[in-house]
């Protein structure tokens, strides 16, 4: 059997310091948009080296967010890209860090590293269906750890020049 190609419409590219992709978020949203293991997993990237061809074939969803006390809703400004003919989660941009892309490590085609541990987030919103698949040396938040993605790269002495 082959493996299936997506439609191919969009394609985009971009440089990345931080390319390990050891992040794996449980919350709803990354849940309901990427789907998998429960999780999505993004990279961080480099927003001024971000080439894009198929434009119009670029769909953006901006996620309907419940306040803590689930008494009122807000559009998060954070803008998820799909491509419009295939659904395929492509990256997400947030205009609170405009320097940084966060593609989906799903939509990568170039090999990317394997990690050596991972970093499993938002599991206050984890899905009761969903199980962690932990190494040792993996670490779990029930909310966002304070390590950027870029510290975390430091620290294991992973980063990469650009």
């Amino acid at each position: 059997m082959k493996d299936p190609v997506p439609c191919g419409a969009v394609h985009f590219s971009l440089l990345s310091a931080t390319s390990y992709p050891y992040q794996r978020c449980y919350c709803s949203i990354c849940r309901k948009t990427q789907g998998g293991g429960g999780y999505a997993i993004n990279i961080g990237g480099d927003a001024r080296t971000m080439k894009v061809t198929g434009h119009d074939d670029i769909s953006i969803y901006h996620a309907r967010i419940k306040t803590a006390d689930n008494k009122s809703v807000h559009t998060s400004t954070a803008e998820r890209h799909f491509c419009r003919r295939c659904g395929s989660a492509l990256w997400l941009f947030s205009p609170e860090w405009p320097e940084l892309i966060h593609p989906f490590a799903s939509a990568i085609d170039t090999a990317l590293p394997v990690p050596p541990q991972h970093t499993h987030l938002m599991l206050e919103f984890k899905a009761p269906w969903v199980e962690i698949n932990a190494g040792t040396a993996d670490k779990q938040f029930q909310g966002y750890p304070q390590e950027s993605i870029a510290e975390w790269h430091e620290r294991l002495g992973l980063s990469m020049p650009e």
